[in-house]
C-alpha cells in the first residue's frame, strides 16, 4: 500500500464521489451547487458564523459570501 498523504486521500475520495455521481446521473450544476453549499456551511461552522473570517479563508468577498448564504438558505 502506498501512502498518498492527506491530499492524495482527499483527491481519491473526490474522484470516487464524482464517478458515483456520474453513474447515478447527477447533473454537473446540481453537484456543484451541493458541493458549494456544504463547503460554505462547513466553513461557517469552523468560524462560528463569523462571515468576515469565513470569507477570508474562502478567499471571496464578504458580500459574495452573504449572497451565497442567502442563495443556499444557510441561515
Amino acid at each position: 500500500m502506498v501512502f498518498l498523504g492527506e491530499r492524495g486521500y482527499v483527491k481519491n475520495a473526490l474522484d470516487a464521489l464524482v464517478s458515483e455521481m456520474i453513474e447515478k446521473g447527477v447533473l454537473f450544476a446540481d453537484g456543484r451547487r451541493e458541493f458549494e453549499k456544504r463547503f460554505i456551511g462547513k466553513m461557517l461552522q469552523r468560524h462560528r458564523g463569523n462571515l468576515s473570517r469565513a470569507a477570508k479563508e474562502l478567499r471571496i468577498h464578504r458580500n459574495t459570501l452573504g449572497k451565497k448564504i442567502e442563495e443556499y438558505r444557510l441561515r
